[in-house]
């Protein structure tokens, strides 16, 4: 039998999208509704930098200090090595802002965090393994979705259907809107290593012939990034386990007496890389934010951050509307614009980035034995150049026109 719910706003996904959303709805005096597919938040493989921009909001909404109480790293500046060199690449240190750094905190963490924050407002409800499977039409409006639960299906009416439900988006789909595909070069192994107590560093990006490789603490391990060429994931696997090995040794010696803890490719995630947004993000009582909106490419480790700054501007012009029952499209029209500009922005340099660094990286170990490998000019001077050295940080930690809270706390 079909469980049947009602509410203001129905968010597909518990990412940081969805929860930021619910979170300011609820603190609005909205009734919300958030399903998230999965029993908990405990998925690993996910990125874990919350950004100065992210840190600002929390301060904002007067949660900063309780959000820096949770374990975490700061990382005020990021480094890379071009073959040799090592490059300074971006100095948060620099932002006028209230957290002039980078929190490295496992996204089960900040999930949590935000879902303990949105569970203090009486109109918020967080269902779990509740996975979105359609959408509920009245004629040419969107007024909710289905969903399956382990108790059955599930049906939710709703004034707002929001889809957070990431790149594979299945409300996105069903809605009928249109992906444009912009082009990705890469793919990323994602694994684990230890980490030493006398190992230096939170995050590093390390560029060589034919592939690039980051490193990011998470106190006791390494959350390692190994980029490789589009579709070249097989040809790597078919060299074996100990031909990975000697390539993670040559791009990180100092992890050298550790690579033999991988023991089986099981340890070792593929993630396909894609860039694309949506042409049209809303039809008449639906919207797509976040990942579901706009998949963006690991450059930067941005994407996080993009997707929260879009749920701010979201409950920011949606609050309103909503508690006056007066939500039209013309409303989630305003959100799109808002936020499409941004997005376009930070993929193109993304693209720019991926094509013009990234791509002849990857190619260079074909096309490159014996020739010196060094960073291009403009990098190598990023910081000695005074009005390029605060562009990175910029662009890193608080993105294209950063949101700030204007939905009001109404209990």
């Amino acid at each position: 039998m079909t469980e049947r719910l009602s509410t203001a706003c129905c968010i597909a996904g518990g990412g940081p999208a969805g929860m930021m959303l619910g979170l300011l709805l609820a603190r609005a005096g909205i009734e919300v509704i958030v399903l998230e597919k999965h029993r908990d938040f405990l998925r690993d493989f996910r990125g874990d930098t919350v950004h100065p921009s992210t840190l600002t909001l929390f301060h904002e909404l007067g949660l900063l200090d309780k959000f820096l109480a949770l374990p975490h790293e700061k990382v005020r500046r990021l480094t890379g090595f071009v073959g040799e060199d090592e490059i300074a690449l971006a100095d948060f240190s620099r932002l006028h802002v209230p957290a002039p750094f980078i929190a490295l905190v496992p996204q089960w963490d900040l999930l949590s965090f935000l879902a303990e924050q949105a569970g203090r407002y009486p109109g918020f409800r967080l269902i779990m393994r509740a996975e979105a499977t359609g959408l509920l039409r009245e004629n040419d409006r969107i007024a909710g979705l289905t969903a399956t639960t382990p108790g059955g299906p599930l049906d939710v009416r709703a004034r707002l259907t929001v889809a957070c439900d990431g790149r594979s988006s299945v409300l996105r789909g069903k809605a009928g809107l249109e992906v444009e595909n912009l082009g990705a070069p890469l793919d990323v192994f994602w694994f684990s290593l230890p980490r030493l107590p006398t190992d230096a560093g939170d995050i590093t990006g390390r560029f060589f012939p034919g592939a690039i490789f980051v490193q990011i603490s998470r106190g006791e391990y390494w959350q390692c990034a190994f980029a490789i060429e589009k579709g070249a994931a097989g040809a790597v696997r078919a060299e074996g386990l100990p031909g990975f090995r000697a390539r993670v040794a040559l791009a990180a010696p100092f992890l050298s007496d550790r690579v033999d803890t991988l023991a089986d490719w099981e340890q070792v995630k593929l993630l396909t890389v894609r860039v694309d947004r949506l042409r049209r993000w809303r039809r008449d009582g639906f919207l797509c934010i976040g990942d579901a909106a706009h998949a963006m490419s690991p450059v930067g480790g941005i994407g996080i951050n993009l997707a929260v700054q879009d749920a701010v501007a979201a409950a920011n012009l949606l609050w309103k509307p909503l508690v006056e029952g007066r939500l039209a499209e013309a409303d989630l029209a305003r959100v799109e614009a808002r936020r499409l500009w941004p997005t376009r922005v930070t993929q193109f340099v993304q693209v720019q980035a991926q094509n013009r660094i990234i791509a002849p990286t990857l190619r260079a170990g074909a096309t490159g034995a014996g020739r010196p490998f060094t960073a291009p000019w403009i990098v190598r001077n990023l910081q000695r150049i005074p009005f390029l050295r605060d562009a990175p940080a910029g662009f890193v930690g608080l993105g294209v026109r950063p949101e700030h809270i204007h939905s009001p706390e109404r209990v």
